[in-house]
């Protein structure tokens, strides 16, 4: 018998068919093994020995394919074709061979690009061995990743309370970020003027643009102001100006080589709006194939490659395509072939394209996300093999007599379009190009002004970054690895290192603060060369040129050491670099020229950086005496109040209501009688702290407020804002109001109604959760993905089981979902109910207590015994 291990289990099912009954495929869902999140997995003083361990889930596939392997001849290991997938096969035997089921066994891996009947049967007629040289780049990036982030990351929980991580690529991905905003609050806008011209020469008018006064050829800010611009048109109306140069010249463009995975993250971020997770999940789905004549069918090649070629055969299919639905002027001569530019490409398998052209878009029946995606992967690919859209660009001179003034007018015209009557590829903050047709005119000929255009301009900030031109930068720089940048800009999200607005970066303070510290104590190691360098190390490692371990040791040597150096480093040392740094940001210069510094409280004391709990934030270096605080980007508004306002005395305690501005808002406080803490409340949504009444304070100070007793038990009804937003509270019921005038309204009879059909509804769990998507079948039962109160989650059986953050629903496949419940029933998810009955079989009493403890505790600790055992076989 053969057995075949695979990633994922839809893979597996189609490929048994593929192979027939003579082959046994399993999945192993990802890394059976992986490095435990903790200090120690790595050991830099056992010559980098690290410490692996299989989780609860991954022991059961690992034992399922060792007791297959037992009955086998072969084993065939046919994980995806990149670095990660030949990880995954080492990993796999190196957990096989401790479980000693290899002995006699063959043992061959195979790698193909598309899952079709005839690649992976091709594929299987080529096996090699797992490639050590792929590994050891693994362990080496597995290993830095793992030593820059738990070395690094508590040095940010000492110096930067409220840090979460760093790592290295993240930490230089957010750097681009942050300079980038840098860059925007050093910018100064300066004022320019452009001047045009409507000219006729014995022909239709024309716009045509100054380019030359007083003899000098103008640049962009040459014409600075009004009085300047004006002089300009003066000076044009008084030329006597001809037509002195005409030139017509033949332009092509060639069309974009097929996508990689950096460039069609860029370009589905850029045409569908799509993140980088989402356009790696989508193309996963795609390429594991859909039900296609009773047969599942992969419809792309791999997407995670950086190569840009594609295989005789597929350009020949291509360019059939291309003839038949565009005609034979479309098709070039001879094929095209693209070799790429980005640095540090593998160029190991083809570029993405499908797996079969003759495969049109419009013929398949998919969900919206793979519809429209197939669709962009199957223009590129073909546009890539057409013809070159074809211009005429004229250019025409027009120069006054004493050659002091001249304009110039440029045109565009295409003559044909190519590629582009399928595919025109998109672009970050692009100008308009369009057409610009010119009139046919004589060189010589007098030509007359009809109107002058002075148009005012001011100069733009750089953009900030979108994930299309952000993954492009950094493929640019050679930081990280395309098949990472998803994971990469999803882990500065989860960090609340940045945020996302109209599909734009924009670094928060907490990421601001740690990139100022990392590029200040750090500086190395946030360098985008030297990120790109050790990437190029890595890449000599794979191809057999570098040894791993020493390039881990050359690393680390100078690494700890600067570590070490910064072990010492007082918080006000930190907190002075930051100031400065981040000045720009925190520390905007005022337009009245006084210091942006000086507090605007007590208008004595400094502001600068505090460290709290929570992160950084502003105060006054006259604490205590002086309790102005504010967060660091909120130089642009007036705070709500400075300091300590006292908005009223409170008519039953006789205690002032203070207004306070804390950093997570303004709030309420006011002291109780015997009590060691004041009673605070927040100032709900929607209402302005400026526009307070006392009456409103009062309200706010007094909640909760009791609306009455209940009529059925006497107990009182409440109501309050919390968490959650306004609700009445009776009993263990809480039900949520619509607004938060209802707090202070509402009556018994409507309060009581509210909880009623709150009760009704099955209280706090909602039993009105309605289906978002039907996954299918496990195991013959149905499990589906619905929407909960706090988000929405896979059911199966009893379980539920959570969406993990940032996960569209859409976007879950029956196998992911599965893992899910799976994880969740190891935890504990599924809470069965055998206890009963194994109290029942206890008939000695005096053996009744420790009977309950071992069968209370059955689960769980046998679980965790299990894990650490296999650790340390592992």
């Amino acid at each position: 018998m053969n057995v075949v291990v695979v990633e994922s289990p839809a893979k597996a099912k189609t490929i048994n068919k593929y192979l027939g009954s003579d082959y046994t495929v399993l999945a192993s869902f990802g890394h059976v093994r992986d490095l435990p999140p903790k200090d120690g997995s790595v050991k830099p003083d056992e010559d980098f020995a690290m410490a692996w361990e299989v989780d609860t889930q991954s022991a059961k596939r690992v034992k399922a394919i060792a007791d297959a392997v037992k009955e086998a001849d072969r084993l065939i290991l046919a994980t995806d074709p990149d670095r990660e997938g030949e990880a995954i096969s080492w990993h796999l035997l190196e957990a096989l061979q401790k479980r000693r089921v290899l002995k006699d066994v063959t043992i061959e891996r195979v790698a193909f690009n598309a899952i079709t009947k005839q690649a992976v049967q091709e594929a299987m007629r080529h096996p090699r061995a797992v490639d050590m040289e792929l590994v050891n780049a693994y362990l080496a990036r597995r290993a830095l990743d793992y030593l820059v982030g738990f070395t690094l990351s508590p040095v940010l929980w000492r110096k930067l309370p409220g840090s979460r991580s760093a790592g290295r690529v993240q930490s230089v991905a957010l750097r681009l970020i942050c300079d980038r905003e840098l860059d925007i609050e050093k910018f100064r806008a300066e004022e320019y003027w452009t001047i045009d011209a409507d000219v006729t020469a014995g022909s239709d008018p024309f716009r045509a643009k100054l380019v030359t006064l007083d003899g000098k050829k103008l640049q962009k800010l040459s014409i600075k102001d009004r009085a300047s611009a004006n002089a300009a048109v003066e000076a044009i109306k008084a030329a006597s100006l001809s037509i002195t140069g005409v030139e017509a010249k033949p332009a092509k463009r060639n069309p974009p080589p097929p996508f990689t995975t950096s460039t069609l993250q860029q370009e589905a971020a850029r045409k569908l709006g799509f993140s980088a997770t989402r356009t790696m999940q989508t193309a996963q789905k795609l390429y594991e194939g859909v039900n296609i004549g009773g047969e599942t069918t992969g419809l792309i090649t791999y997407m995670r490659t950086d190569g840009v070629s594609m295989v005789p055969e597929a350009i020949s299919q291509a360019r059939d395509v291309i003839g038949k639905e565009h005609g034979s002027l479309y098709v070039p001569a001879s094929p095209r072939m693209y070799a790429t530019k980005a640095k540090n490409a593998q160029e190991a398998h083809e570029a993405i394209r499908p797996t079969s052209f003759a495969r049109l878009p419009e013929s398949l029946s998919l969900d919206q996300d793979m519809a429209r995606l197939y669709q962009l992967i199957w223009r590129r690919a073909v546009a890539s093999q057409m013809e070159s859209a074809r211009f005429e660009r004229t250019t025409i001179d027009i120069t006054s007599a004493d050659e002091k003034t001249g304009l110039r007018a440029v045109g565009s015209v295409l003559m044909f379009d190519g590629f582009l009557a399928l595919y025109q590829e998109g672009r970050d903050d692009e100008e308009d190009e369009g057409e610009n047709r010119l009139p046919k005119v004589q060189q010589g000929s007098a030509a007359d002004i009809a109107k002058t255009y002075a148009d005012q301009h001011f100069t733009q900030p750089p953009p900030r970054f979108t994930e299309a031109s952000l993954v492009k930068r950094m493929e640019e720089l050679g930081i990280g690895r395309p098949s990472t940048y998803a994971s990469t800009l999803q882990v500065l999200r989860d960090r609340d290192y940045v945020r996302m607005d109209k599909n734009r970066f924009h670094p928060l303070d907490k990421g601001r603060v740690v990139t100022a510290f990392l590029e200040n104590f750090f500086k190395r190691y946030v360098e985008y060369d030297f990120t790109a360098a050790l990437e190029t190390q890595l890449d000599k490692v794979s191809a057999g040129e570098l040894d791993w371990k020493q390039l881990l040791r050359d690393f680390w040597t100078e690494f700890r050491a600067a570590v070490d150096d910064i072990g010492d480093l007082r918080i006000g040392a930190v907190l002075d670099a930051l100031n400065e740094a981040l000045a720009p940001h925190i520390f905007p210069e005022k337009e009245d020229g006084s210091d942006p510094r000086l507090c605007p409280s007590c208008g004595e004391g400094t502001l600068s950086l505090r460290l709290g709990k929570f992160g950084a934030f502003l105060g006054c270096s006259n604490y205590p005496d002086c309790k102005f605080t504010r967060q660091m980007g909120e130089q642009d508004a007036e705070p709500a109040i400075e300091g300590d306002g006292e908005i009223c005395i409170h008519p039953e305690t006789g205690k002032p209501v203070v207004m306070k501005d804390g950093r997570f808002g303004i709030y309420l406080e006011m002291e109780i009688e015997g009590e060691d803490k004041p009673k605070r409340a927040s100032i709900p949504k929607g209402w302005d702290p400026k526009e307070l009444t006392p009456d409103q304070a009062i309200k706010l100070i007094d909640l909760p407020r009791t609306v009455g007793e209940h009529p059925d038990d006497g107990q009182p009804i409440t109501a309050a804002i919390g968490r959650y937003g306004p609700y009445v509270h009776h009993d263990k019921t809480y039900a949520n109001l619509p607004t938060v005038d209802e707090v202070f309204e509402i009556g018994l009879n409507r309060a009581v109604s509210v909880i009623a059909d709150k009760r009704a509804n099955g209280g706090r769990r909602g039993a009105s959760a309605t289906a978002l998507k039907d996954l299918g079948e496990h195991d013959g039962k149905p499990i589906k993905i619905m929407s909960g109160r706090y988000g929405p989650y896979v059911k199966y059986e009893k379980i539920n089981a959570t969406l993990p953050k940032g996960t569209e629903p859409d976007d879950v496949t029956l196998e992911a979902a599965i893992k899910l419940v799976e994880e969740k029933a190891a935890k504990g998810g599924k809470k069965k109910a055998p206890a009963k009955k194994a109290a029942a079989k206890k008939a000695p009493a005096k053996k009744k207590a420790p009977a309950k403890k071992t069968t209370a505790a059955a689960k769980k600790p046998a679980a965790k015994k299990t894990a650490t055992k296999k650790t340390k076989a592992e």
